[in-house]
């Protein structure tokens, strides 16, 4: 029998080895991420259930991989669309519909019927935050979780936060994120997935490490702070935080050249916010950051007794028995005061960007001068509010033990003032300087606020980006 003048028994076996594929289908589990790979076709059948969503993401490289929908409540067959990586289609009802999946690569899927597919890549909201770096260490934090609750003290028992912060107590269960970070490169075409960007970062890889810990910053809750020691000078990072199959980021940031003399200082109680680089020589005992414990006493106590002067001071006037606002009460003011009071006490060290070198005036500020204000160079790029300080220049703060070492410090952001002036009871007699008297020779103005102040018309509208660009010093 010659087979090829029948023609028939080969387009027999195709539709037998067809039926044997569609039976071999496995059935896509609810909420339950499922990894694969794929060398020409493979294909899911999805679950009954209403309002259902799929999520998939590329896990390799180079990937021509494309995912595929049919079934009856499809009219006509989807391919879903792929940014970055990953892609979802839903919420819809997919009942009897398969997920073919064709082209080669490693790849994942998940099925939700909850109200968040399984995958998702938070780029423009509930980002990683930048804290700062030295030559070869930097501080990073997650998205914030499990914000504490609202303290709304009454009269007559009005009590406001303690001096310190209590740190103490973390969530007996908070998010398992984990930190992925690497050099950047000019390729940007890569998966930005949870299951790629692990095998990328280069934590604990070599000689670098990273220490975790919870560290409840500001109102918008704890974070897990990341303090990365063995970073390269002068070199440009991406990072992402990873939690489960969700991912969040990127930010960028550079590392500060190899001569850059200040040291970090972080885990501040009175000073919750502070991680940045300070104008001090190397911590006590070899350790990589100043601390609440070892920050040197004449700057920790004045600091202290500030805030809990200030806090005796609003107990004694309006709060709880009269409203001075409708909109702000006493907590606020502290709040708002003890953030001023950090950003101003404690500069903030800097340097210009390698991108940016001109970034940086050229003398500082004289007292009486006008100073420094924001503006842009002859490539519309904005000029941080950066000003050489000489190791022989009067201390802005004169509980800072002389610094041996000229540096360039970061002015902080004049709305770390406005928000005291807005947030206090007039009777404290709180001002601000203003842009047109001697405003610009203690701060940054014009980045957030116009330099009139009217709000978010700065030309930055904010004091950092995502791009680890920081304009001015938000405490």
């Amino acid at each position: 029998m010659n087979l090829k003048t029948l023609g028939v028994l080969p387009t027999t076996l195709l539709v037998l080895l067809d039926a044997l594929l569609t039976s071999a289908q496995r059935q896509l589990p609810l909420n339950t991420v499922v990894p694969g790979t794929s060398n020409n076709r493979q294909s899911f059948t999805i679950p009954a259930g209403e309002k259902l969503q799929l999520s998939v993401a590329i896990c390799s490289r180079n990937s021509q991989l494309r995912f595929r929908l049919s079934g009856p409540n499809l009219p006509n067959p989807v391919e879903i669309p792929l940014t970055n990586g990953w892609g979802k289609f839903g919420p819809e009802t997919l009942s009897g519909a398969t997920l073919q999946i064709e082209g080669s690569g490693s790849f994942e899927v998940g099925l939700s019927d909850g109200e968040r597919p399984l995958h998702e890549l938070q780029e423009t909201k509930d980002l990683p935050f930048f804290g700062d770096t030295t030559a070869n260490q930097a501080i990073l934090f997650s998205p914030p979780f499990s914000a504490p609750p609202l303290l709304k003290p009454q009269f007559p028992n009005y009590t406001m936060h303690p001096v310190d912060i209590d740190q103490s107590s973390p969530p007996s269960s908070f998010p398992d994120y984990n930190l992925s970070l690497f050099p950047t490169t000019n390729d940007n075409n890569y998966p930005h997935t949870s299951c790629f960007l692990p095998g990328q970062s280069q934590i604990g890889t070599g000689a670098l490490t990273s220490e975790e810990s919870q560290w409840l910053r500001d109102e918008d809750g704890w974070r897990t702070q990341y303090l990365i020691r063995g970073l390269t000078p002068s070199t440009n990072y991406t990072a992402y935080v990873i939690e489960s199959s969700k991912v969040f980021g990127p930010i960028y940031f550079v590392t500060k050249s190899a001569g850059f003399p200040c040291h970090l200082a972080a885990n501040l109680p009175f000073c919750p916010r502070v991680a940045y680089s300070v104008p001090l020589g190397a911590p006590p005992g070899g350790a990589d950051a100043y601390t609440g414990a070892t920050l040197p006493a004449p700057l920790r106590e004045p600091l202290r007794s500030y805030i809990t002067n200030f806090t005796i001071s609003l107990g004694r006037l309006a709060c709880g028995r009269e409203i001075y606002s409708p909109l702000v009460e006493c907590i606020d003011c502290q709040r708002e005061y003890r953030k001023w009071l950090c950003a101003v006490s404690l500069p903030r060290c800097s340097e210009p960007s390698p991108q940016n070198p001109d970034a940086i005036t050229e003398i500082p500020a004289e007292p009486t001068a006008t100073g420094l204000s924001a503006s842009k160079d002859s490539n519309q790029q904005v000029l941080s509010a950066l000003i050489p300080v000489q190791s022989s220049a009067p201390r802005r703060n004169s509980d800072f033990p002389q610094f041996g070492s000229d540096y360039q410090m970061l002015l902080p952001c004049i709305e770390t003032c406005t928000a005291v002036d807005r947030n206090c009871p007039p009777f404290l007699g709180f001002k601000c300087p203003s842009s047109n008297f001697n405003g610009f020779a203690s701060y940054g103005i014009g980045y957030i606020d116009g330099a009139d102040g009217d709000q978010n018309a700065g030309l930055t509208g904010e004091a950092q980006d995502r791009y680890g660009n920081v304009w001015c010093a938000s405490g």
